[in-house]
């Protein structure tokens, strides 16, 4: 959405403050043992509180309040109560909802405990690859540039990025204009960031992957050549110099 006034720039600030600490919370309850459903529940609980709605669940029907995916779920994971949290687990969680007709969306990947897969590096060039897409994001840079930013940034590492997912424009709605922030350039899309929009910026970095695919239950999504995925979003005000990072308070960079 475009900033026009003080009082939009105060309720984007306010849910996107929810959500980040909606989802640093969640990842630190996540423990082994624990079912996704039981994580997902306490998020549900933390949005509820704050008097937010989850935005997968009011929009879409989603079944949960966030998604919640594990090892070879890409994205879009729904919480199971079957689904139990093990030692070195590839975890990610999206947490995004509404809050006075503003909406905000994060996300991140993390290991639970010992990292005995090794996927931290994985993790690690997500989240660097998103704080150096960020950092190169003002008024008038080409989305298209920021996806090819990704991409080399992805290579440069000995990863791939997932091509049919995107970042997105937000505030309104979950998701609205533009809607196709993607991980790679597109050289024909001579769309630019415009100067006090709210956008979410996301990257999706992959070991054997370039497509995301749907499985059997409508919702979650895996990678086309398997191996695994990792998500890491923030949603941010465009600005003329550095982006403000509104859901910075999620410390997923740290």
């Amino acid at each position: 959405m475009s900033i026009t006034k003080e009082s939009e720039l105060i309720g984007m600030k306010k849910i996107s403050e929810v959500v980040a600490i909606t989802l640093k919370l969640m990842r630190e309850y996540a423990k082994v043992g624990m079912s996704t459903k039981e994580l997902d529940t306490y998020g549900g609980a933390i949005l509820k509180s704050y008097g937010a709605k989850s935005a997968p669940y009011e929009t879409y029907g989603f079944p949960g309040y966030s998604c919640i995916s594990v090892n070879e779920e890409a994205a879009h994971g729904i919480p199971s109560e079957h689904k139990i949290l093990k030692e070195g687990d590839l975890i990610n969680i999206d947490v995004s909802a509404e809050l006075n007709g503003f909406w905000s969306d994060n996300g991140g990947s993390f290991v639970l405990g010992n990292d005995i897969h090794k996927h931290q590096p994985l993790v690690d060039a997500s989240k660097n690859i998103l704080r150096k897409a960020i950092s190169n994001i003002k008024g008038g840079v080409k989305i298209s540039e920021i996806g090819y930013l990704i991409e080399t940034e992805a290579k440069k590492s000995g990863f791939k990025v997932i091509r049919n997912l995107a970042g997105h424009g937000v505030g309104r709605s979950l998701h609205e204009a533009p809607e196709n922030i993607l991980n790679y350039k597109v050289r024909s899309n001579s769309e630019r960031f415009k100067k006090n929009t709210t956008v979410a910026i996301e990257t999706f970095i992959a070991t054997n992957s370039t497509v995301a695919v749907e499985l059997n239950d409508g919702w979650t999504l895996v990678g086309n050549k398997g191996g695994y995925v990792t998500q890491h979003e923030h949603t941010i005000l465009v600005t003329d110099k550095a982006p403000i990072v509104l859901t910075e308070s999620n410390e997923i960079w740290n």
